[in-house]
């Protein structure tokens, strides 16, 4: 369909019908619009995320999975 048909199209609807045909067009401007803009946004490197190693000088994380362990004996007896 090329853009000649399509304008024929939207004229020969009753007035009605071409304005709800335009909100559909708006609304699926603004929707992919957003996305777009979404997609554009640069990821952000997770090592420099502030959260990453505040358990580092946490002692009973040295071995992790025995921390893990020990905790779910506690909570779940």
């Amino acid at each position: 369909m090329n853009q000649e048909q399509l304008w024929q199209d939207l004229s020969a609807l009753p007035p009605a019908a071409r304005q709800q045909a335009l909100d559909f067009i708006a609304f699926l401007r603004g929707r992919y619009a957003k996305s777009a803009t979404a997609a554009k946004q640069t990821r952000s490197n997770l090592r420099e995320e502030p959260f990453i190693g505040i358990w580092r000088d946490n002692e009973a994380m040295t071995d992790s999975s025995a921390w893990v362990r020990h905790t779910r004996q506690r909570e779940w007896e």
